[in-house]
């Protein structure tokens, strides 16, 4: 298992493949997971959502930007994307990544653009989930949110069962609305629990703290069994289903997804869309590998087949070679 998510986060990684991935359209199975490349698209299956009593959360995919005309050109995406929200009067919201609004270029830079961006969807009254990636931009994400929140409330954020620190950030941001979740991206053993049991340990216990002492919390989860213990936990707990929503990604676990809204609980559906699709995907079926499946229902080209061909090929190679050392 492990060999399976170093190979899928590896891809996730490789610029060649990432590049090469946005002139391809959606492959590789992503079509499934990944609600179009344009803003139009993505609505039609967020207003699908929405009729099936399921709410979306919108991620216009891209991060790791090193050039601030890309980082501005992302930024008037987002700022079209919150338009269209308005416009459609659909139930959905924000999600972003602070590296792709400049992050890596200067926190200035970025502050400016987040600004900017949540100035226009407060005056919709649309919610912003500033998302939290790898370690090292970690911080730096929690320093934005320190300072928009000083004059801004449509505001949140994302906390990583992964970390060791996560207990300490989510008694200081109680008072927000938190996602909560396990973490998608490679980390060192300094910063993070490494075995699957510690984490879901770990992420139990902040998904109860946050429910007990919180503001809202979503709760990021596929696992059945960490949704049933919820289910139990607010009931024991007498916790109203109004403070809590469970959130799954697009294209994962339907049935589930439906279920779950039957049944009445508050549910929200991570969509993202875009052409920088491949990095995400690569980093879903990290997370899941058994999530390959939905790759080998498709149908592939021979280009991409070839592109995915190359990376294994790279990556069985480099690990080789690490072992002949």
């Amino acid at each position: 298992m492990d060999f399976a998510k170093n190979f899928f986060i590896s891809l996730s990684e490789n610029k060649m493949l990432n590049t090469a991935a946005q002139k391809w359209g959606l492959k590789l199975g992503a079509q499934s997971v990944v609600a179009g490349t344009n803003v139009e698209e993505m609505i039609a299956s967020v207003k699908d959502l929405n009729r099936q009593g399921i709410s979306a959360t919108i991620d216009n995919l891209g991060e790791f930007v090193f050039d601030k005309a890309e980082a501005t050109a992302a930024k008037e995406q987002i700022l079209q994307v919150i338009e269209a929200i308005h416009a459609h009067e659909v139930d959905a919201h924000i999600s972003l990544k602070p590296t792709q609004i400049g992050l890596d270029i200067d926190y200035d830079f970025c502050k400016e653009n987040l600004r900017e961006i949540v100035e226009k969807a407060s005056a919709y009254d649309i919610f912003i989930n500033i998302d939290m990636e790898d370690y090292g931009h970690l911080q730096p994400s929690f320093d934005l949110i320190d300072e928009l929140a000083k004059d801004h409330d449509h505001i949140g954020t994302v906390i990583q069962s992964y970390f060791y620190r996560a207990s300490d950030d989510i008694k200081k941001y109680k008072n927000y609305r938190l996602r909560i979740v396990k973490g998608a991206y490679r980390e060192s053993e300094e910063v993070a629990y490494q075995d699957k049991k510690d984490i879901d340990r770990h992420f139990i216990e902040l998904i109860e703290y946050h429910l007990l002492h919180g503001k809202f919390t979503s709760i990021a989860t596929h696992d059945h069994e960490i949704i049933n213990h919820v289910k139990q936990f607010v009931k024991d707990n007498q916790i109203s289903k109004d403070s809590f929503e469970f959130q799954m990604l697009y294209g994962f676990r339907k049935d589930l997804q439906l279920e779950l809204a039957k049944e009445g609980y508050r549910f929200c559906t991570y969509v993202p869309f875009g052409t920088d699709w491949y990095g995400y995907f690569m980093r879903r079926l990290a997370e899941r590998p058994q999530n390959l499946n939905l790759v080998v229902k498709q149908t592939f080209n021979k280009k991409t087949n070839t592109m995915l061909a190359i990376g294994l090929g790279a990556f069985i190679l480099g690990r080789w070679s690490k072992r002949k050392k």
